[in-house]
């Protein structure tokens, strides 16, 4: 048996902690002296201390590491509990990816002590042939999910691509949605097909849009929107249906978010 303090010492786990445990109902120490309430530990409970600390470390709370700790030989449910915790703390760093971007251009431009320009001009896009998949999706950043249908759809199809190949994405919701998106991916493409479950051959007419490019993160959008509408506003133009991006370099090109380019197209009218 082992006083708390050499046990303290074995387990790396100060006596403060160790306590707190105790009272938890986390590692209850095998015996407790009735008369000095001097706490023993067995050699043992050495290894559900290491369990503790490791869990602890990947990021679990105490309460959730109590009900790992009962399951521990339940393989299966504790491989399932460690992969949701590992997606969690994935989106966590790629939260975190995004804020460190943002602070770095930030810090970038500040330095340069000079606003980002964009320039916009009004152009027609003309009429193509595309395939199409428009679904509700959780969240923007679920796009993927709908140029994934997309491909794996039309991978016995064969189909060739436009000239020019134009990827788009297109967002009908009238306002910006925290959830459950109305988003359409489009690729234009030459021939004729038939539909698939999810992927829709149309014809999308010539459509006359103010524009936008930027090269860089997606996290700039909000800027280049406010140039665009300003841009609409200045010159005596009113938008006429939902906005869309057309993906010049996108993430199926490039892993660098610095690299990619994406045009801003919003449709528009005269006044």
């Amino acid at each position: 048996m082992l006083k708390i303090g050499e046990f303290s010492k074995l387990s790396r786990i100060s006596i403060r902690m160790l306590r707190y445990y105790d009272e938890m109902g986390l590692l209850v120490p095998e015996d407790t002296d009735p008369f000095t309430g001097y706490r023993y530990y067995s050699e043992s409970q050495l290894f559900t201390a290491g369990r503790i600390t490791a869990l602890k470390d990947m990021g679990f709370k105490l309460c959730d590491t109590a009900k790992l700790l009962k399951c521990w030989e339940d393989r299966e449910t504790l491989e399932q509990r460690l992969l949701a915790q590992r997606e969690a703390a994935w989106l966590q760093a790629e939260e975190a990816a995004r804020r460190l971007r943002l602070l770095d251009t930030a810090i970038e431009r500040l330095r340069k002590d000079e606003p980002m320009k964009y320039d916009v001009t009004v152009k027609t896009i003309p009429e193509r042939y595309v395939a199409s998949v428009r679904q509700i999706i959780p969240c923007y950043e679920r796009e993927g999910d709908l140029w994934g249908i997309l491909m794996q759809e039309t991978a016995g199809l064969h189909i060739q691509d436009g000239d020019p190949c134009l990827c788009t994405a297109t967002f009908h919701d009238r306002e910006y949605q925290e959830a459950n998106v109305d988003v359409e991916v489009q690729k234009s493409v030459k021939g004729s097909y038939p539909d698939t479950e999810h992927v829709k051959f149309k014809t999308m007419p010539a459509v006359q849009v103010a524009s936008a490019v930027c090269k860089g993160s997606y996290d700039q959008m909000g800027e280049v929107n406010a140039a665009v509408a300003s841009w609409v506003e200045a010159n005596g133009y009113a938008f006429d249906s939902p906005a869309f991006f057309i993906y010049h370099v996108s993430p199926h090109e490039t892993n660098d978010p610095n690299e990619f380019v994406t045009e801003v197209c919003c449709p528009v009218r005269k006044k």
